[in-house]
């Protein structure tokens, strides 16, 4: 009878992985050889079965990964559940752009996507403004203020109630390491390099990190919050991160819309609001011109891609 011990990815460097075990113990494994011959890589977050050293004082070994959810390039990390999408109104401005393609690859993969606004109080109609069109997705959104608390409480009660593993996003400057440790109060305490090491550009490593969630607060969850190096290289020319026919679906609000379309191959780009139901939607303000603008941006990366560039 097997005695090999259930348990999940923490962190990964160098060969080297803590897995926390469902007794809650962390235990220090290397893979099997028959990954890398495989062509299979363990990433944090996999759900895996290691089996004990035969003999003691020999090393943990990774024996089995279970099937994921999903699988992220850069951050490399598995079965991430929910997203938070952080960003300010100004100082900095944000980049829609940049923001479309977080959702729209969260969407791709089978990832809860929130739009967490952050700084609400140095602009509240830029922060409504953004708001109203991130709404219009479908998607969750918060507004919050780290500096007066609005919102902060309601943000809270949604991200404890969490299963499974959620990763913050954002670019440096927008109040993310603040609105961590307004969320996780034992965070500074426990780990006081997350919020340092979380700002995009400030990262020495690729290296991704779990952290049990009642470990940073006082409750009773079998939650995880990845501190990730960042979600920065979103370069769809040099990553496929989905396909030109995986696009439209990746704008959730355009889905009640494209099989009103007059052709069944439309691209949603440049036709008229006569043939393209997307397009009419924008002009009726049902669907957001700024996302519509992404879509486009990222359509124009998409094409311009070769098959054998495929990676």
């Amino acid at each position: 009878m097997s005695n090999n011990i259930e348990g999940i990815i923490l962190s990964g460097l160098g060969g080297l992985y803590s897995v926390k075990a469902e007794s809650g113990e962390v235990y220090p494994c290397r893979a099997k050889g028959a990954f890398r011959k495989a062509k299979l890589t363990p990433l944090v977050g996999d759900r895996v079965s290691i089996r004990p050293p035969e003999v003691a004082g020999e090393e943990y070994f990774i024996e089995k990964i279970y099937p994921r959810q999903n699988a992220l390039i850069r951050p490399p990390m598995a079965n991430l559940e929910t997203l938070f999408v952080t960003f300010a109104p100004k100082n900095p401005e944000p980049s829609t752009l940049y923001l479309d393609k977080l959702l729209s690859i969260a969407v791709y993969n089978h990832i809860t996507p929130v739009v967490v606004i952050t700084k609400q109080d140095i602009s509240p109609s830029l922060a409504e403004k953004y708001a109203d069109i991130y709404r219009k997705t479908g998607h969750r959104v918060f507004l919050c203020s780290s500096e007066d608390g609005a919102g902060i409480d309601a943000l809270a009660e949604y991200v404890h109630s969490l299963k499974g593993i959620c990763a913050f996003a954002g670019a440096s400057g927008v109040g993310k390491s603040t609105l961590l440790n307004a969320l996780f109060p034992k965070l500074s305490l426990d780990t006081g390099k997350l919020s340092e090491k979380i700002a995009r550009g400030k990262h020495t490593t690729r290296s991704v990190t779990l952290y049990p969630m009642k470990e940073l607060i006082d409750i009773e969850t079998d939650a995880f919050v990845a501190d990730t190096p960042g979600f920065s290289m979103l370069d769809f020319i040099e990553f496929d991160f989905y396909t030109l026919e995986d696009l439209p679906h990746c704008f959730p609000e355009f889905e009640p819309y494209m099989a009103d379309c007059r052709y069944t191959d439309c691209s949603h780009t440049k036709e008229s609001a006569k043939d393209c139901a997307v397009v009419a939607a924008i002009e009726r303000g049902e669907i957001a011109r700024e996302r519509h603008e992404s879509y486009l941006s990222i359509y124009a990366d998409l094409v311009q891609k070769k098959p054998w560039e495929k990676k």
